[in-house]
Protein backbone atom coordinates (compact mmCIF):
# COMPACT_ATOMS: atom_id res chain seq x y z
CA UNK A 1 0.00 0.00 0.00
CA UNK A 2 1.38 3.38 -0.99
CA UNK A 3 1.99 5.97 1.69
CA UNK A 4 1.73 9.71 1.30
CA UNK A 5 4.54 11.77 -0.12
CA UNK A 6 5.69 14.88 1.65
CA UNK A 7 4.52 16.37 4.92
CA UNK A 8 0.98 16.35 6.35
CA UNK A 9 -0.08 18.41 9.37
CA UNK A 10 -3.28 18.01 11.38
CA UNK A 11 -3.55 20.73 13.99
CA UNK A 12 -5.83 22.73 16.31
CA UNK A 13 -7.86 19.69 17.36
CA UNK A 14 -8.34 17.53 20.43
CA UNK A 15 -5.63 14.90 20.11
CA UNK A 16 -6.29 11.39 21.47
CA UNK A 17 -3.14 9.34 20.93
CA UNK A 18 -4.28 5.98 22.44
CA UNK A 19 -0.90 5.73 24.14
CA UNK A 20 -2.33 6.14 27.62
CA UNK A 21 -1.48 9.84 27.71
CA UNK A 22 -4.27 12.33 28.54
CA UNK A 23 -6.23 14.04 25.78
CA UNK A 24 -4.35 17.03 24.40
CA UNK A 25 -6.86 19.91 23.99
CA UNK A 26 -4.82 21.81 21.39
CA UNK A 27 -2.96 19.09 19.56
CA UNK A 28 -0.85 18.78 16.49
CA UNK A 29 0.21 15.79 14.41
CA UNK A 30 2.89 15.91 11.75
CA UNK A 31 3.73 13.12 9.34
CA UNK A 32 6.36 12.81 6.64
CA UNK A 33 5.86 10.37 3.77
CA UNK A 34 3.09 8.59 5.70
CA UNK A 35 5.03 8.20 8.98
CA UNK A 36 4.27 10.22 12.12
CA UNK A 37 7.13 12.49 13.15
CA UNK A 38 5.34 14.41 15.91
CA UNK A 39 2.15 13.98 17.94
CA UNK A 40 1.62 16.28 20.89
CA UNK A 41 0.72 19.78 22.01
CA UNK A 42 0.70 22.40 19.28
CA UNK A 43 2.63 24.79 21.48
CA UNK A 44 5.61 22.41 21.54
CA UNK A 45 5.36 21.33 17.89
CA UNK A 46 8.28 21.91 15.53
CA UNK A 47 7.82 24.39 12.69
CA UNK A 48 5.38 23.31 10.00
CA UNK A 49 7.44 21.85 7.15
CA UNK A 50 7.56 23.77 3.91
CA UNK A 51 4.99 22.62 1.39
CA UNK A 52 2.95 20.69 3.96
CA UNK A 53 -0.71 20.00 3.52
CA UNK A 54 -2.32 21.46 6.64
CA UNK A 55 -5.67 20.23 7.98
CA UNK A 56 -7.30 22.65 10.39
CA UNK A 57 -9.00 20.33 12.86
CA UNK A 58 -10.41 23.06 15.08
CA UNK A 59 -13.40 21.62 16.94
CA UNK A 60 -12.52 18.09 15.82
CA UNK A 61 -11.14 15.05 17.59
CA UNK A 62 -7.94 13.57 16.12
CA UNK A 63 -7.58 9.88 16.94
CA UNK A 64 -5.98 6.76 15.48
CA UNK A 65 -7.76 4.93 12.69
CA UNK A 66 -10.08 2.27 14.11
CA UNK A 67 -9.41 -1.47 13.95
CA UNK A 68 -12.25 -3.93 13.29
CA UNK A 69 -10.83 -7.04 14.96
CA UNK A 70 -13.55 -9.52 13.91
CA UNK A 71 -14.24 -8.63 10.28
CA UNK A 72 -16.22 -10.86 7.92
CA UNK A 73 -15.75 -9.16 4.53
CA UNK A 74 -17.57 -11.93 2.64
CA UNK A 75 -20.69 -11.95 4.82
CA UNK A 76 -23.62 -10.08 3.30
CA UNK A 77 -27.24 -10.03 4.45
CA UNK A 78 -26.88 -13.41 6.17
CA UNK A 79 -30.22 -14.46 7.65
CA UNK A 80 -29.58 -18.19 8.14
CA UNK A 81 -26.59 -20.55 8.20
CA UNK A 82 -27.23 -21.67 4.64
CA UNK A 83 -26.71 -18.09 3.45
CA UNK A 84 -23.04 -18.39 4.42
CA UNK A 85 -22.03 -20.89 1.75
CA UNK A 86 -24.54 -21.45 -1.01
CA UNK A 87 -26.48 -18.22 -1.42
CA UNK A 88 -24.15 -16.52 -3.93
CA UNK A 89 -21.44 -17.69 -6.35
CA UNK A 90 -17.84 -16.90 -5.55
CA UNK A 91 -17.66 -14.20 -8.22
CA UNK A 92 -20.44 -12.19 -6.60
CA UNK A 93 -19.12 -12.75 -3.09
CA UNK A 94 -15.78 -11.32 -4.22
CA UNK A 95 -17.47 -8.13 -5.39
CA UNK A 96 -19.43 -7.91 -2.14
CA UNK A 97 -16.22 -8.31 -0.13
CA UNK A 98 -14.55 -5.45 -2.02
CA UNK A 99 -17.59 -3.25 -1.38
CA UNK A 100 -17.59 -4.15 2.32
CA UNK A 101 -13.88 -3.34 2.59
CA UNK A 102 -14.40 0.08 0.99
CA UNK A 103 -17.31 0.75 3.33
CA UNK A 104 -15.25 -0.20 6.40
CA UNK A 105 -12.55 2.28 5.41
CA UNK A 106 -15.14 4.99 4.86
CA UNK A 107 -16.42 4.25 8.38
CA UNK A 108 -13.00 5.09 9.83
CA UNK A 109 -11.62 1.56 10.06
CA UNK A 110 -8.12 1.74 8.63
CA UNK A 111 -7.28 -1.84 9.67
CA UNK A 112 -9.09 -5.09 10.30
CA UNK A 113 -8.55 -8.72 11.16
CA UNK A 114 -10.65 -11.24 9.29
CA UNK A 115 -12.76 -13.53 11.42
CA UNK A 116 -13.15 -16.02 8.58
CA UNK A 117 -13.88 -15.68 4.88
CA UNK A 118 -15.70 -17.60 2.19
CA UNK A 119 -13.46 -19.15 -0.47
CA UNK A 120 -10.31 -17.56 1.06
CA UNK A 121 -11.38 -14.30 -0.58
CA UNK A 122 -9.86 -12.24 2.24
CA UNK A 123 -6.38 -13.46 1.24
CA UNK A 124 -6.81 -11.97 -2.22
CA UNK A 125 -8.71 -8.96 -0.93
CA UNK A 126 -5.70 -8.15 1.25
CA UNK A 127 -3.41 -8.40 -1.77
CA UNK A 128 -5.71 -6.09 -3.77
CA UNK A 129 -5.84 -3.52 -0.96
CA UNK A 130 -2.07 -3.57 -0.49
CA UNK A 131 -1.59 -3.15 -4.24
CA UNK A 132 -4.00 -0.16 -4.21
CA UNK A 133 -6.35 -1.96 -6.59
CA UNK A 134 -9.28 -1.46 -4.23
CA UNK A 135 -9.61 0.63 -1.05
CA UNK A 136 -10.01 -1.01 2.33
CA UNK A 137 -8.50 -1.58 5.76
CA UNK A 138 -5.06 -3.06 6.26
CA UNK A 139 -6.06 -6.72 6.57
CA UNK A 140 -5.01 -9.85 8.38
CA UNK A 141 -6.49 -12.79 6.47
CA UNK A 142 -8.10 -15.91 7.96
CA UNK A 143 -9.50 -17.66 4.90
CA UNK A 144 -11.70 -20.71 5.37
CA UNK A 145 -12.44 -21.79 8.91
CA UNK A 146 -11.89 -25.18 10.52
CA UNK A 147 -14.83 -26.99 12.10
CA UNK A 148 -15.23 -30.42 13.65
CA UNK A 149 -17.54 -32.80 11.78
CA UNK A 150 -21.09 -32.22 12.97
CA UNK A 151 -20.06 -28.92 14.57
CA UNK A 152 -21.70 -25.53 14.34
CA UNK A 153 -20.69 -24.70 10.75
CA UNK A 154 -21.20 -28.25 9.44
CA UNK A 155 -24.92 -27.57 9.15
CA UNK A 156 -25.64 -29.45 5.90
CA UNK A 157 -27.25 -32.85 6.50
CA UNK A 158 -25.36 -35.71 4.89
CA UNK A 159 -28.10 -36.60 2.41
CA UNK A 160 -27.60 -33.30 0.57
CA UNK A 161 -24.01 -34.20 -0.28
CA UNK A 162 -23.14 -30.62 -1.14
CA UNK A 163 -20.36 -30.05 1.38
CA UNK A 164 -19.20 -26.76 2.83
CA UNK A 165 -15.95 -26.34 0.93
CA UNK A 166 -16.34 -22.61 0.36
CA UNK A 167 -16.87 -21.83 4.03
CA UNK A 168 -15.10 -24.36 6.25
CA UNK A 169 -12.73 -27.28 6.28
CA UNK A 170 -14.51 -30.12 8.08
CA UNK A 171 -12.25 -32.28 10.23
CA UNK A 172 -12.63 -35.51 12.17
CA UNK A 173 -9.62 -36.14 14.37
CA UNK A 174 -6.17 -34.68 14.88
CA UNK A 175 -4.72 -35.91 11.59
CA UNK A 176 -7.44 -34.21 9.57
CA UNK A 177 -6.90 -31.09 11.67
CA UNK A 178 -3.26 -31.01 10.64
CA UNK A 179 -4.21 -31.59 7.00
CA UNK A 180 -6.69 -28.70 7.10
CA UNK A 181 -4.03 -26.31 8.39
CA UNK A 182 -1.66 -27.44 5.64
CA UNK A 183 -4.26 -26.44 3.06
CA UNK A 184 -4.47 -22.97 4.59
CA UNK A 185 -0.68 -22.67 4.69
CA UNK A 186 -0.58 -22.92 0.90
CA UNK A 187 -3.19 -20.18 0.52
CA UNK A 188 -1.35 -17.50 2.53
CA UNK A 189 -3.60 -17.37 5.58
CA UNK A 190 -2.27 -15.57 8.68
CA UNK A 191 -4.91 -16.47 11.27
CA UNK A 192 -6.46 -19.94 11.47
CA UNK A 193 -10.07 -19.59 12.66
CA UNK A 194 -11.66 -22.63 14.34
CA UNK A 195 -14.98 -23.55 15.96
CA UNK A 196 -14.33 -25.17 19.35
CA UNK A 197 -17.91 -24.47 20.53
CA UNK A 198 -21.43 -23.97 19.29
CA UNK A 199 -23.67 -20.93 19.31
CA UNK A 200 -27.16 -19.76 20.22
CA UNK A 201 -27.96 -19.84 16.50
CA UNK A 202 -28.10 -23.66 16.66
CA UNK A 203 -30.07 -24.51 19.83
CA UNK A 204 -31.07 -28.02 18.77
CA UNK A 205 -27.64 -29.42 17.85
CA UNK A 206 -24.73 -27.13 18.78
CA UNK A 207 -25.87 -24.48 21.23
CA UNK A 208 -23.62 -22.05 23.08
CA UNK A 209 -22.73 -24.60 25.78
CA UNK A 210 -21.74 -27.38 23.34
CA UNK A 211 -18.18 -28.40 22.44
CA UNK A 212 -17.59 -28.89 18.71
CA UNK A 213 -13.90 -29.84 18.62
CA UNK A 214 -11.80 -32.11 20.79
CA UNK A 215 -8.76 -30.85 22.64
CA UNK A 216 -6.59 -33.14 20.49
CA UNK A 217 -7.95 -31.54 17.32
CA UNK A 218 -7.39 -28.05 18.70
CA UNK A 219 -3.85 -28.83 19.83
CA UNK A 220 -3.05 -30.34 16.43
CA UNK A 221 -4.26 -27.16 14.72
CA UNK A 222 -2.09 -24.99 16.96
CA UNK A 223 1.04 -27.12 16.58
CA UNK A 224 0.81 -27.16 12.80
CA UNK A 225 -0.14 -23.50 12.50
CA UNK A 226 2.64 -22.32 14.79
CA UNK A 227 5.11 -24.46 12.90
CA UNK A 228 4.29 -22.37 9.83
CA UNK A 229 4.25 -19.01 11.60
CA UNK A 230 0.46 -18.71 11.67
CA UNK A 231 -1.72 -17.75 14.61
CA UNK A 232 -4.86 -19.51 15.83
CA UNK A 233 -8.14 -18.24 17.17
CA UNK A 234 -11.52 -19.79 17.79
CA UNK A 235 -15.23 -19.18 18.27
CA UNK A 236 -15.47 -19.97 22.00
CA UNK A 237 -18.70 -19.60 23.93
CA UNK A 238 -18.71 -22.49 26.42
CA UNK A 239 -16.37 -22.26 29.40
CA UNK A 240 -14.68 -25.60 28.71
CA UNK A 241 -14.11 -24.59 25.10
CA UNK A 242 -12.40 -21.40 26.23
CA UNK A 243 -10.10 -23.33 28.56
CA UNK A 244 -9.35 -25.95 25.90
CA UNK A 245 -8.33 -23.16 23.54
CA UNK A 246 -6.05 -21.55 26.11
CA UNK A 247 -4.45 -24.86 27.07
CA UNK A 248 -3.96 -25.77 23.42
CA UNK A 249 -2.02 -22.56 22.82
CA UNK A 250 -4.51 -20.35 20.97
CA UNK A 251 -3.24 -16.85 20.24
CA UNK A 252 -6.62 -15.17 20.67
CA UNK A 253 -10.14 -16.12 21.64
CA UNK A 254 -13.27 -14.91 19.89
CA UNK A 255 -16.17 -14.15 22.25
CA UNK A 256 -14.93 -15.85 25.47
CA UNK A 257 -18.59 -15.67 26.47
CA UNK A 258 -18.86 -17.83 29.57
CA UNK A 259 -15.37 -17.61 31.04
CA UNK A 260 -14.95 -18.93 34.59
CA UNK A 261 -12.28 -18.20 37.22
CA UNK A 262 -9.97 -20.92 35.95
CA UNK A 263 -10.33 -19.72 32.38
CA UNK A 264 -9.63 -16.13 33.41
CA UNK A 265 -6.48 -17.21 35.22
CA UNK A 266 -5.27 -19.08 32.14
CA UNK A 267 -6.09 -16.12 29.90
CA UNK A 268 -4.20 -13.63 32.04
CA UNK A 269 -1.23 -15.92 32.53
CA UNK A 270 -0.70 -16.18 28.78
CA UNK A 271 -1.89 -12.59 28.04
CA UNK A 272 -4.25 -13.85 25.34
CA UNK A 273 -6.52 -11.15 23.88
CA UNK A 274 -10.24 -11.64 23.33
CA UNK A 275 -12.71 -10.13 20.88
CA UNK A 276 -16.21 -10.38 22.42
CA UNK A 277 -18.15 -9.33 19.26
CA UNK A 278 -21.18 -8.59 21.40
CA UNK A 279 -23.19 -6.06 19.42
CA UNK A 280 -24.26 -8.95 17.19
CA UNK A 281 -25.96 -10.49 20.22
CA UNK A 282 -27.84 -7.28 21.05
CA UNK A 283 -28.94 -6.91 17.43
CA UNK A 284 -30.09 -10.55 17.41
CA UNK A 285 -32.22 -9.96 20.50
CA UNK A 286 -33.66 -6.62 19.40
CA UNK A 287 -34.22 -7.37 15.71
CA UNK A 288 -34.57 -11.15 15.77
CA UNK A 289 -38.39 -11.14 15.65
CA UNK A 290 -38.28 -8.88 12.60
CA UNK A 291 -36.31 -11.56 10.73
CA UNK A 292 -38.22 -14.55 12.03
CA UNK A 293 -35.65 -15.88 14.49
CA UNK A 294 -37.27 -18.51 16.73
CA UNK A 295 -37.77 -17.51 20.35
CA UNK A 296 -35.36 -20.23 21.51
CA UNK A 297 -32.65 -18.67 19.38
CA UNK A 298 -33.42 -15.17 20.66
CA UNK A 299 -33.40 -16.43 24.25
CA UNK A 300 -30.00 -18.04 23.63
CA UNK A 301 -28.63 -14.78 22.23
CA UNK A 302 -29.94 -12.94 25.30
CA UNK A 303 -28.08 -15.36 27.58
CA UNK A 304 -24.98 -14.96 25.41
CA UNK A 305 -25.30 -11.17 25.52
CA UNK A 306 -25.48 -11.06 29.30
CA UNK A 307 -22.76 -13.68 29.83
CA UNK A 308 -20.48 -12.08 27.26
CA UNK A 309 -20.85 -8.60 28.75
CA UNK A 310 -19.99 -9.91 32.21
CA UNK A 311 -16.98 -11.82 30.85
CA UNK A 312 -15.68 -8.80 28.95
CA UNK A 313 -15.97 -6.63 32.06
CA UNK A 314 -14.15 -9.19 34.19
CA UNK A 315 -11.36 -9.61 31.67
CA UNK A 316 -10.73 -5.90 31.20
CA UNK A 317 -10.89 -5.12 34.92
CA UNK A 318 -8.43 -7.95 35.62
CA UNK A 319 -5.93 -6.45 33.18
CA UNK A 320 -6.75 -8.53 30.12
CA UNK A 321 -6.79 -7.24 26.56
CA UNK A 322 -10.05 -6.76 24.66
CA UNK A 323 -10.43 -5.96 20.96
CA UNK A 324 -13.48 -4.51 19.24
CA UNK A 325 -15.27 -6.31 16.40
CA UNK A 326 -18.97 -6.93 16.02
CA UNK A 327 -19.56 -9.89 13.65
CA UNK A 328 -21.13 -7.66 11.02
CA UNK A 329 -22.65 -8.91 7.78
CA UNK A 330 -25.89 -10.44 9.08
CA UNK A 331 -29.30 -9.19 7.98
CA UNK A 332 -29.94 -7.63 11.39
CA UNK A 333 -26.33 -6.54 11.93
CA UNK A 334 -25.19 -5.13 8.58
CA UNK A 335 -21.84 -3.84 7.42
CA UNK A 336 -21.47 -0.13 8.04
CA UNK A 337 -22.75 -0.31 11.62
CA UNK A 338 -19.29 -1.08 13.01
CA UNK A 339 -19.08 1.83 15.45
CA UNK A 340 -22.33 0.79 17.13
CA UNK A 341 -20.19 -1.83 18.88
CA UNK A 342 -18.17 0.96 20.50
CA UNK A 343 -21.15 2.86 21.90
CA UNK A 344 -22.62 -0.45 23.07
CA UNK A 345 -19.50 -1.21 25.12
CA UNK A 346 -19.83 2.17 26.83
CA UNK A 347 -23.60 2.21 27.37
CA UNK A 348 -24.29 -1.48 28.03
CA UNK A 349 -21.08 -3.23 29.04
CA UNK A 350 -19.73 -0.38 31.17
CA UNK A 351 -16.34 0.36 29.62
CA UNK A 352 -15.24 3.99 29.71
CA UNK A 353 -14.94 5.84 26.42
CA UNK A 354 -11.15 5.92 26.74
CA UNK A 355 -10.99 2.17 27.47
CA UNK A 356 -13.23 1.45 24.48
CA UNK A 357 -11.20 3.62 22.10
CA UNK A 358 -7.95 1.97 23.20
CA UNK A 359 -9.55 -1.44 22.62
CA UNK A 360 -10.64 -0.27 19.17
CA UNK A 361 -7.24 1.11 18.18
CA UNK A 362 -4.10 0.09 20.03
CA UNK A 363 -5.32 -3.31 21.20
CA UNK A 364 -6.74 -4.12 17.78
CA UNK A 365 -3.38 -3.40 16.19
CA UNK A 366 -1.67 -5.57 18.81
CA UNK A 367 -4.04 -8.46 18.06
CA UNK A 368 -3.13 -8.15 14.39
CA UNK A 369 0.53 -8.40 15.39
CA UNK A 370 1.14 -4.89 14.06
CA UNK A 371 1.07 -2.77 17.19
CA UNK A 372 4.54 -1.51 16.32
CA UNK A 373 3.20 -0.09 13.04
CA UNK A 374 -0.14 1.54 13.87
CA UNK A 375 -2.93 1.71 16.45
CA UNK A 376 -1.61 4.78 18.31
CA UNK A 377 -0.56 8.27 17.26
CA UNK A 378 3.11 8.45 18.12
CA UNK A 379 6.40 9.05 16.39
CA UNK A 380 7.50 6.30 14.01
CA UNK A 381 4.06 4.79 13.38
CA UNK A 382 1.99 4.96 10.24
CA UNK A 383 -0.19 8.03 9.87
CA UNK A 384 -3.50 6.17 10.08
CA UNK A 385 -5.70 8.92 11.44
CA UNK A 386 -9.38 9.70 11.93
CA UNK A 387 -10.46 13.35 12.20
CA UNK A 388 -14.02 13.66 13.52
CA UNK A 389 -16.09 16.79 14.01
CA UNK A 390 -17.02 17.19 17.67
CA UNK A 391 -15.83 15.73 20.95
CA UNK A 392 -15.63 11.96 20.51
CA UNK A 393 -14.55 11.43 24.12
CA UNK A 394 -17.70 13.22 25.21
CA UNK A 395 -19.94 11.41 22.72
CA UNK A 396 -18.59 8.19 21.22
CA UNK A 397 -21.72 7.88 19.06
CA UNK A 398 -20.19 10.51 16.77
CA UNK A 399 -18.17 7.66 15.27
CA UNK A 400 -21.41 6.21 13.86
CA UNK A 401 -21.96 9.25 11.63
CA UNK A 402 -19.73 9.28 8.56
CA UNK A 403 -21.07 12.79 7.86
CA UNK A 404 -18.98 13.94 10.82
CA UNK A 405 -15.71 12.63 9.37
CA UNK A 406 -13.45 15.42 8.19
CA UNK A 407 -10.81 12.94 7.07
CA UNK A 408 -9.97 9.25 7.16
CA UNK A 409 -6.22 9.12 6.63
CA UNK A 410 -4.34 5.92 5.81
CA UNK A 411 -0.57 6.11 5.58
CA UNK A 412 -0.71 9.88 5.26
CA UNK A 413 -3.21 9.80 2.39
CA UNK A 414 -6.79 11.01 2.79
CA UNK A 415 -8.94 8.06 1.74
CA UNK A 416 -12.42 9.23 2.86
CA UNK A 417 -14.24 12.07 4.61
CA UNK A 418 -15.21 15.60 3.68
CA UNK A 419 -11.67 16.54 2.63
CA UNK A 420 -11.35 13.68 0.13
CA UNK A 421 -10.44 15.12 -3.23
CA UNK A 422 -9.89 18.66 -1.96
CA UNK A 423 -6.72 20.53 -2.80
CA UNK A 424 -3.94 20.76 -0.25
Amino acid sequence: MKTGSGPLVVEKGKLFTATGAPLIPDGCLISQDGIITYAGARAQAPPIPSGARVIDAQGCTILPGLVEAHFHPTYFNVAALEDLDIKYPVEYVTLLAAANAKLALECGYTAGRSGGSLFNIDVWLKKAIEADITPGPRLAASGREICGAGGLMDWNPEFRKIGMEGLVLIINGAEEARAAVRKLVKDGVEWVKTYPTGDAASPDINDHHTLCMTFEEMHAVVAMAHNHGMKVTGHCRAGEGIKNALRAGYDAVEHATFIDDEGLELLLKRDVPIVPALYFELASVERGPEFGLPQRVIDGHKETLEGGAESARRILRAGGRVGMGGDYGFAWNPHGDYAKELAFFVDYVGFTVVETLICATRTGAEIMGRGHEFGALEKGKLADILVVEGDVLGNIKLLQDRGKFLAVVQGGIIKAGKLLGTAG
